[in-house]
């Protein structure tokens, strides 16, 4: 398949003042499975995890070269991953990855070089970058839960406070983990509905005696020991000048 429009108004949009790196997911078409076909069995590398580490049964391979015809966009690379099926892909496999034994994914990007990154024009990073978005799009599964989902109202007022109210409950719970519940297991990496069921709707009351304000705990809720760390680490934070 050519180019998508998508694909030239971002290549269009990096000028000599500025740069526009991008990676995107790319439909595979007969064309491109031609393309792969060519591909010497040398030209596949083990994929990588984002931390560097090797993933097995995962490989990697630039298909740029073979696949170039007319209306390419100059400077658009495309980056080929395999993997073996598994039981959930063998219903949708096409006839060539029937006949390869492999499924495949193609990442299309214009990412050539990085300054001062060592590797980034290299098949292996850019795919371990592009399977990095999935954070992204899980964060913003999790977003929706902290009331994005409620969106969209007829009013552009409302839904431009209500972004912002949302995305600073997010940004609020995610430092929270971070800061003091880093080290806590079933919290440290925790969604917003386990979050507020074990700490943010903690049973407890507050309580007056002599001019002081006392927050009463239920020492059988099973995360009132989480609770209380989390609260006295948020006091032990140095603040900020």
């Amino acid at each position: 398949m050519p180019p998508t429009g998508l694909h030239e108004h971002l290549i269009k949009l990096t000028t000599r003042r500025r740069t526009v790196r991008f990676t995107t997911g790319w439909t595979i078409t007969a064309l491109d499975e031609q393309a792969i076909a060519r591909l010497p069995e040398a030209a596949w590398e083990t994929s990588l995890n984002q931390d560097g580490s090797v993933q097995e049964g995962y490989f990697v391979a630039e298909l740029s070269g073979v696949s170039e015809r007319e209306g390419w966009s100059k400077g658009l690379r495309l980056i080929v991953r395999r993997v073996k099926p598994s039981r959930r892909h063998l219903a949708n496999l096409t006839d060539f990855e029937k006949k390869t034994g492999f499924t495949y994914s193609i990442v299309a990007t214009n990412i050539s070089r990085m300054t001062r990154i060592a590797g980034s024009h290299q098949a292996q990073w850019l795919d371990a970058v592009h399977r990095h978005h999935a954070v992204v799009e899980d964060q913003v599964r999790t977003n929706k839960a902290m009331g994005l989902h409620n969106l969209p109202s007829k009013s552009w007022a409302v839904n431009e406070s209500w972004m912002l109210a949302a995305n600073l409950a997010a940004d609020l719970d995610a430092w929270l983990r971070f800061l003091v519940l880093h080290d806590e297991e079933g919290l440290a990496d925790a969604e917003p509905g386990t979050m507020r069921f074990r700490l943010y709707h903690q049973p407890g009351r507050l309580a007056h005696h002599a001019r002081r304000r006392y927050l009463r705990l239920d020492p059988t809720w099973p995360w009132t020991s989480a609770f209380t760390l989390a609260w006295t680490r948020i006091t032990d934070l140095a603040a900020v000048t």
